[in-house]
Parts: C-alpha cells; structure tokens; sequence
C-alpha cells in the first residue's frame, strides 16, 4: 500500500453524470483480477451518493466475469424506488462494455423494535493475535522461490486470524475461522464510510471457510476459487477502524461450490453485520493427469 491510496480515497468514487460513478484500483496490482470487496464497497459507495437520511441494511450482489485491476470501473445505479421507509437502489459494475458484477441494495430509516442477538463467540483479544501479514510473510519465507507478490502485498484492511491456516503446509481444521479486523488508519464519522469499509474487509478470507476442513491453500494451486455472490445484512451502527470479531464457517462445500458464512461482532460482543457467500471451489488437477 501506498502512502497516497486509503480505504477512505478508495470509497470516494467520482461522479461522472447523474447516476454514474468511477472507482479507482488500489495501484499497484499484482493480481490477474480485481477484488471483489473492492467492487462490492464501491458499488455500495455510488449507492450512497444517492440516498439522504437513510442507511443501508441489506444487500445482494453478483459476480458475473473478473474485473481488470488495470482499468477504472464504472458504476451506473438505478434509483429503482424511494418509499416512506425504504429505499432500493440497483448498481451495476461495468469494464470493457460488459457487466462484471451487480447488486441491490436497500436503505431504511432508523426504527425502533425488538432486539435479539445470538452471543460473540469466545475469542482471543486482538492484542494477543498475530497480524495475517507477519504470518504470512513467516510462512512464504520457507520458500523464497515462490513469486507470491500479491499474497504478501500490504492491506487496508488489518487482519489478526485467531487460527490460520499455514499457506504452504495446510492441514485439515475445523470450518470455524475467526478474525479480529480493523480499518488501517482512522476513518471519518460518516457511517456510510464504515457500512462500505465493512463492505470492503468483509470478502477478505469469507471463502477460505470452505477449503479448511479440507486442508486446502490457494497458495498451491490446487483449487480455482472466486465468489460467486455476496449478502450482508447491516444490524446496527459500527466503526470498523476499531476491533470487529469475524466469525465465519462453512456449512457446506459441494459441487466445486462452498457456501460461506459470517457473524461480525463489535469488540463489546454486539452483532453489527451479517455475510453469507457462495463460491467457487473447483479442483484443479495436477499436469500431466
């Protein structure tokens, strides 16, 4: 990561006509294709640039072709309806002429109700973790052939995992995959900044859950892997440059598919953000069988 580029200048897509939007890459890429909590918060980003007053509480996204980390995206949101409590708005994410992702996305006023939530599970403190990067770094060291630019590049996001899972010498562990995450810098007080940071870290391990009970790493090339849809489900108000426990798992994985979930959790143990993801989970075989 560069000194210039913030999750923050990354949020702030620019407005290229009514209803139109283009959002930058990180700079620097390394990857063959662009990542989808980047589209997926920017998408929510040119949303928000629609909607007064109102705070989103749901979305339902898919990917549809791999977008190009080399060029801009396009977002064209469609005002699809403005209620006397909700407000629906559909984006969808363009490169080369072609749709690469779309989503829906609904906004809600504020509302009191009933409140329930399951507990945070027992998790240790964040400032007892060690952060994914230094461990990754560790990890790839064991093999300083390996051109893993992308695996090891700095993040927005800082990512502590309560038990990873080593990229080169994976085994077998439960689905169960918690993480403390975090903003990397402060972030202002506008909730729709933190509502598409979330948006942002929220796609960063989500489908790993699936390759756990199976002893898989993307690292080794043994699977394809890509997300083939996303939802969350807002719960709450939520400063994600402060400590959020990740808890995901996986269900099911089958059909070169896993389905992926994620409970999001404030450091106090309230349920700000629900995920679920299905993905792309597909063998690949080793040359020459």
């Amino acid at each position: 990561m560069t000194d210039e580029i913030t999750i923050q200048k990354l949020l702030d897509v620019e407005p290229l006509e009514m209803n139109l939007f283009r959002g930058q890459h990180e700079g620097g890429a390394t990857n063959t294709r662009a990542f989808g909590g980047l589209v997926i918060a920017q998408s929510l980003a040119a949303a928000y640039k629609t909607v007064e007053g109102r705070l989103c509480h749901s979305l339902h996204a898919y990917f549809m072709r791999a977008g190009d980390p080399n060029m801009p995206i396009i977002y064209e949101v469609d005002r699809a309806r403005d209620g006397g409590s909700f407000t629906t708005r559909r984006i969808v994410a363009i490169q080369h002429g072609r749709q690469i992702f779309n989503m829906s996305a609904s906004f809600h006023v504020d509302e009191e109700g009933w409140d329930f939530q399951h507990d945070m599970p027992d998790a240790p403190a964040p400032e007892d973790v060690g952060d994914r990067m230094d461990f990754h770094r560790e990890a790839m060291a064991e093999d300083p052939d390996r051109k893993e630019r992308a695996f090891l590049r700095d993040r927005l996001i800082e990512v502590r995992d309560v038990d990873p899972q080593h990229p080169l010498r994976p085994t077998p562990k439960s689905d169960s995959n918690l993480a403390w995450i975090r903003a990397v810098g402060p972030l202002p007080d506008d909730p729709a900044v933190h509502h598409c940071a979330l948006a942002y870290a929220s796609d960063m391990g989500l489908l790993s859950s699936g390759g756990r009970p199976h002893g898989l790493s993307w690292t080794l090339g043994h699977m394809m892997g890509a997300s083939l849809d996303h939802a969350m489900w807002f719960h709450g108000a939520l400063k994600i440059d402060e400590w959020h426990l990740y808890a995901m798992d996986a269900p099911f994985t089958g059909g070169a598919r896993a389905f992926n979930r994620g409970s999001i959790y404030t450091r106090d143990g309230r349920l700000a953000v629900s995920v679920a993801q299905e993905g792309l989970m597909r063998p690949i075989k080793p040359k020459g069988e």
